[in-house]
């Protein structure tokens, strides 16, 4: 069960590295065009969206927090990015 646990992590990094990457560009264009980085609604709609998702064992409220933090790491990502372009 354990390698079976750090096969799902090894896939949870790739995912997050290339969510990261597009967060990135995101930020990047949005430096370009002067547009805020933090998009109060988008975040809402996101959060909605994997609370929605999530049909357990995890509970909507886990599946909400994991997600915030890791909003919090694609903002960062596209601040950083949109600081880079300006």
């Amino acid at each position: 069960m354990r390698e079976a646990i750090d096969r799902v992590d090894e896939v949870l990094v790739k995912l997050l590295n290339q969510r990261a990457r597009y967060a990135i560009q995101i930020g990047e264009i949005k430096g370009l065009l002067w547009l805020p980085i933090y998009s109060p609604e988008r975040e809402k709609q996101v959060l909605r969206h994997v609370e929605t998702m999530s049909e357990g064992p995890l509970e909507s409220a886990a599946v909400r927090r994991l997600f915030e933090r890791i909003i919090d790491e694609s903002r960062r990502a596209e601040r950083e990015a949109a600081a880079r372009t300006t």
